[in-house]
């Protein structure tokens, strides 16, 4: 059967109820092989198609845009970046650019020596012009094409062009982020007239259109289905440091959608996949079961957790804060719904992330002080269970955080435990598109689940600060005004101190501002698992596990 007749197969089954059980019922792996690692034998050998599962489809390959789980798996496949960032130490490494860039001592310039051998897919050459092209639209995008600024990247000014192989790169304040900004996939380069698209440009449909200089080019697209990508004979500017150089050694990926986690695990154990994003926990003891192995790797970024939306009446009271802290069991939650790949989060970045501090010992459970907090704050219990203060209900409203795992199920069982303090919650419905816009509007939601990764400083700030994420809804999108300026000068230290001592200390400032006010409540350190037949070898992600397939071989 060809690879394209087989998609289309596995399409059908993935709609097709009677069939996911069929495939649940199956298992091809070998009974007894290890199943908690991938085993590595014999030399690499080439080519081979990869059929990989993704629980959601993509949504843009714009790369400022694209943090996305499904979209980020994309680009990080099909893109390079100025620099690597080692997924294992998190050090940074020469890739496009052939050294560490040149920063002057207060962080405001970056100069960067490239190669001069790199080709996009489309034939036309990576030059230092393209590079600054690249940099100008990632750094202030564009709103007449509604082209977003990079999250990344940070007080940017302009791009330069010194000479045929050097760039230098201008902030307005200091930028001490930006060499790791270089090596995430939200800036991964693509070709010139690829950056002249507008945002449709980028979208489901256009996906054969995008062109960077990666290891992979797209080859086709079944918009909302699947994606195929085939590898490229001439690629040969992988990072140095890798032992693997030239072309990937796969022909083809297909990224196919399966968005029932039975369908998923099904495919995969019936070895009608090759690998499997989103192994939820109750699956990693069917897929361990059939043989086959789970890795698990860190995100290395913000926490899984609520961000309490402190602008919203029912939650301007410190003490109401403090009560739905004390009184969400978050050990119980873990014990319930999870596995020892989602560790117990101690503050609101993860143990891994760059600045890290722990909060853990302001992170308690306690029921009755939740009780006696909410009684002093003068919410009083009436008939039904729920607490009233001037005839108005303390009715909460949660988002169900679609990326991340088992969201719908982690707010069920905190519903029930603010329940018995007298809190009510309930949930938005909805998809991804319906959750977004909701998100958006603090009288819809006040208490919101998410989670950011990035292996860097400035990722707490891309969370919390009002000009990026603003998951906490500090600048109000009714009134235009800002609730507390005192986060957001703390969020600006973290990004424009240019020493790494200073953005280690502002780092934590934020993190001991944010437990002080009871603002982030961190529920567990969320990784990406994936399941693997025991023949893909090779298998990487990058700093915060998105996929790499440029080392991936079938040991069939």
């Amino acid at each position: 059967m060809t690879q394209s007749k087989w998609v289309r197969g596995l399409t059908t089954l993935l709609v097709t109820s009677v069939a996911a059980a069929l495939l649940a019922s199956c298992g091809a792996a070998t009974p007894g092989t290890d199943p908690t690692t991938p085993a590595a034998s014999g030399e690499p050998a080439p080519g081979g198609a990869l059929t990989y599962l993704e629980p959601q489809t993509w949504n843009t390959l714009y790369p400022p845009s694209a943090g996305f789980y499904p979209n980020g798996g994309i680009v990080n496949n099909i893109t390079d970046r100025l620099l690597y960032q080692n997924p294992e130490t998190l050090e940074l490494e020469p890739w496009i650019a052939t050294a560490l860039p040149v920063v002057n001592e207060d962080a405001t310039e970056y100069t960067f020596t490239i190669r001069d051998d790199v080709t996009y897919s489309d034939g036309t050459k990576l030059t230092a012009e393209n590079v600054v092209k690249n940099f100008d639209l990632f750094g202030k995008g564009d709103k007449d094409r509604t082209l977003s600024v990079s999250e990344a990247i940070n007080n940017y000014e302009s791009g330069e062009v010194v000479d045929a192989t050097t760039v230098k790169f201008h902030f307005k304040a200091s930028a001490p982020g930006f060499a790791q900004a270089v090596s995430t996939i939200n800036s991964g380069l693509l070709s010139d007239a690829t950056l002249d698209k507008d945002a449709d440009g980028f979208g489901p449909g256009q996906a054969a259109t995008i062109i960077g200089s990666g290891p992979f080019v797209i080859e086709k697209e079944d918009i909302g289905t699947q994606l195929v990508v085939k590898a490229r004979d001439d690629y040969d500017w992988a990072p140095p440091s890798l032992e693997h150089q030239g072309p990937a050694y796969l022909d083809q990926i297909s990224y196919v959608v399966a968005g029932e986690n039975s369908v998923r695990i099904g495919s995969l154990t019936a070895g009608q996949a090759d690998i499997a994003r989103q192994v939820e926990a109750p699956d990693e003891a069917v897929v361990k079961g059939a043989g086959l192995p789970i890795v698990s790797r860190p995100t290395n970024g913000v926490t899984n957790s609520l961000a309490l939306r402190f602008g919203h009446p029912l939650l301007t009271d410190i003490h109401v804060r403090e009560a739905i802290f004390s009184a969400i069991d978050r050990e119980a939650i873990l014990e319930a719904l999870f596995t020892e790949s989602y560790p117990l989060a101690t503050s609101s970045l993860a143990k891994g992330a760059r600045g890290y501090k722990d909060q853990s010992a302001a992170l308690v459970y306690d029921q009755a002080k939740a009780t006696s907090l909410l009684d002093e704050a003068g919410w009083v219990v009436g008939s039904d269970g729920i607490r009233e203060k001037d005839g108005e209900r303390l009715a909460l409203t949660f988002n169900i955080a679609l990326p991340q795992p088992r969201s719908a199920d982690v707010v069920t069982i905190i519903q029930d435990q603010l329940r018995q303090v007298g809190i009510e919650v309930s949930t938005i419905s909805g998809d991804q598109a319906a959750q977004t816009a909701a998100a958006n509007d603090i009288n819809q939601v006040q208490v919101y689940h998410s989670m950011v990764a990035r292996a860097d400083y400035d990722v707490i700030k891309s969370q919390y600060h009002s000009a990026n994420r603003n998951v906490l809804q500090n600048l109000s999108s009714a009134t235009g005004e800002i609730t507390d300026p005192e986060l957001d000068r703390l969020l600006e230290a973290v990004a424009s101190s240019p020493k790494d001592e200073d953005r280690a200390a502002a780092s934590g400032a934020v993190q001991d501002y944010l437990t002080a006010n009871f603002y982030v409540l961190p529920l567990f350190e969320e990784p990406q698992v994936y399941g693997l037949q025991t023949y893909v070898q090779g298998f990487t992600t990058e700093s915060v596990a998105r996929p790499s397939f440029y080392s991936v071989w079938l040991n069939k």
